[in-house]
């Protein structure tokens, strides 16, 4: 059965830092692109960043870029986000996924760690 599961979120003041895990189980890790994902209360999903089975290659939506990485061992079967200089409109639910994009036929995601960004 394919498990994700993530941690790290909290509550952390407009330019704070947080480093989120997502602990992967169940299938083959270092097989597969993995990406995060983020929903905010009352709104759509919102695809954040993904990065490719060997680490070679990134990507960010445009309105994380220079703030947050996205980064995996495939050693320990976890993806993280680092996301630094935080803001408010960043308050969601961040939830780890297999594969790069939703429109992966393979994607899974796990159940989200919440992230609150507030004075």
């Amino acid at each position: 059965e394919v498990q994700l599961v993530e941690s790290g979120g909290g509550i952390v003041q407009p330019g704070g830092s947080l480093r989120l895990s997502c602990a992967a189980s169940g299938f083959a890790f270092s097989g597969h692109h993995m990406s995060w994902v983020r929903q905010a209360p009352g709104e759509g999903t919102e695809w954040v960043s993904a990065i490719t089975m060997d680490s070679d290659s990134t990507w960010y939506r445009d309105s994380v870029k220079g703030r947050f990485t996205i980064s995996r061992d495939n050693a320990k079967s976890t993806l993280y986000l680092q996301m630094n200089n935080l803001a408010p409109e960043n308050t969601a639910r961040y939830c780890g996924g297999r594969g790069a994009s939703l429109n992966y036929t393979g994607y899974k995601r796990g159940q989200g760690t919440q992230v609150t960004v507030s004075s």
